[in-house]
């Protein structure tokens, strides 16, 4: 017994290797999460020791939470070591404070995993995590407790896109125990720090470290393992969720939003998991079973005039004239605001949420010389605003405007309005001034409005 546990831990350098060579190309860049505590650490020796075999180059990063005493000892550790093993090193101090609704392991979780892709950069092939079969197990049954679905309970996957960048996420020890991680430090003789929020089972993943799962494996020896297998059971079950979601919603979305009477006629089941896949797809936190389940009995018993709004931390779902839209975190209204445009292809209005685009176009859009005959401004409505979009037309108010492109009610107090001196000359996306337009033969710009909420975003990781 005592020679099969040895030669557990004894290969392990060698079955990280193995795992690392499913994913890795020669020349891959490698960025590790170094916390200075023994799982970071073993994996930190055991990549110094695979990088010239498999071909790899690696660099740490410490990321200070601020919320232990020693936080700042520990980066010293973790600078020190690496400079032993000749191993890049960098450290950042984060602010848990902005998502402090996480709670503090979420906030702090929320707060490493953006640092990371910081530092990660377009360079980095690879963020490498140090986390092994009994957190995946602590996962499965934080997720179980917390109600979760098959993505949830899936845990963690050994490697995983990160939508947004060009990175991959990797756990190479994900199936090494905790104990064997622990036999080949001591083997190797290796120092490491200790947390001491480890030992405060007030917070919940470290409850159930210390006094779930001993319990369990005491009831069920192997249980961890067991739990490890139904993980990855989830993961496919929830794959083949993903791939069924991104079926129905081709068929039921169109632009940015989501029929939503066709979205009822999927029947409830196949709607939540299509919400949860748009909702993912977007960027925006899962809103909870109990207000997606509210959000599906309005949309189901509500007139179809009526105002549907369900919030989810700053952001909203919103029904308008039949489609379901995702609303990100409101900016405040200033009905004083301007910003000049000098002339730069994007003007970036962090204010309104969004990005005008100034597309050069022969004989289209607005006439630049015309445009220059002013100061050209960015305004919002004022109210009363009417412009003449053709020759042969009226002057239309801008509320008619935006009911005819169906902009719901309060985009429109946010969309940005291009004004030349005191001329408003475009409204951007939906179009120009007669008096402004460019004739054939001369340079036209075509300008036009797109909201941030409109790209793509990070997919976080909500379980590591």
């Amino acid at each position: 017994m005592a020679s099969t546990r040895k030669s557990q831990y004894a290969d392990l350098p060698g079955r990280v290797g193995e795992q690392l060579s499913r994913s890795l190309a020669p020349g891959a860049n490698l960025l590790l999460g170094l916390s200075g505590g023994i799982d970071s650490v073993v994996l930190l020796h055991i990549l110094r020791r695979l990088a010239p075999q498999l071909r790899f180059s690696v660099r740490a990063l410490y990321i200070n939470h601020g919320i232990s005493a020693n936080a700042a000892s520990w980066g010293v550790f973790c600078e020190r070591l690496c400079t032993t093993l000749a191993v890049p090193f960098a450290s950042e101090a984060v602010d848990i404070v902005p998502y402090r609704e996480l709670g503090i392991e979420g906030a702090a979780r929320q707060a490493r995993h953006e640092a990371l892709a910081r530092q990660a950069g377009e360079f980095t092939d690879f963020i490498v995590l140090a986390q092994h079969r009994d957190d995946q197990a602590e996962t499965l049954l934080l997720q179980l407790a917390r109600g979760a679905g098959a993505r949830g309970l899936a845990g963690m996957p050994v490697d995983r896109e990160i939508r947004g960048s060009t990175a991959r996420l990797l756990r190479p020890m994900l199936g090494e125990t905790r104990q064997q991680i622990l036999d080949w430090a001591k083997q190797q003789n290796l120092e490491w720090v200790e947390d001491e929020s480890n030992d405060d089972i007030a917070l919940k993943r470290n409850f159930i470290r210390a006094e779930v799962l001993p319990q369990l494996e005491r009831g069920f020896p192997g249980a961890s393992a067991a739990m490890a297998r139904s993980a990855k059971l989830l993961g496919d079950a929830s794959m083949l969720l993903d791939r069924m979601a991104d079926d129905d919603l081709e068929e039921v979305s169109m632009a940015h939003g989501i029929r939503v009477s066709e979205l009822k006629a999927l029947g409830e089941a196949r709607a939540r998991n299509v919400l949860r896949r748009w909702s993912e797809r977007r960027g925006v936190p899962w809103p909870g079973l109990q207000r997606i389940n509210e959000l599906l009995r309005q949309l189901t018993e509500a007139r179809s005039d009526a105002l549907i709004n369900i919030g989810v931390q700053g952001w909203s779902l919103r029904r308008y004239r039949g489609l379901l839209l995702i609303e990100p975190p409101g900016h405040p209204r200033d009905a004083d605001f301007i910003e000049r445009w000098d002339g730069e292809p994007l003007m970036p209005l962090i204010a309104l949420g969004g990005l005008l685009h100034f597309k050069p176009e022969q004989g289209r859009g607005l006439s630049v010389s015309k445009l220059r005959e002013g100061a050209v401004t960015v305004r919002l409505r004022s109210g009363g605003e009417r412009v003449q979009l053709s020759a042969n037309g009226r002057h239309r108010t801008l509320k008619n405007l935006f009911q005819e492109r169906a902009v719901p009610p309060w985009r429109r107090l946010q969309w940005p309005l291009l004004y030349s001196g005191d001329n408003l000359v475009a409204i951007p996306g939906i179009g120009e001034s007669v008096e402004f337009k460019a004739m054939p033969d001369e340079p036209g710009l075509i300008v036009s409005w797109e909201r941030f909420d409109e790209g793509d975003h990070v997919l976080q990781d909500t379980v590591a």
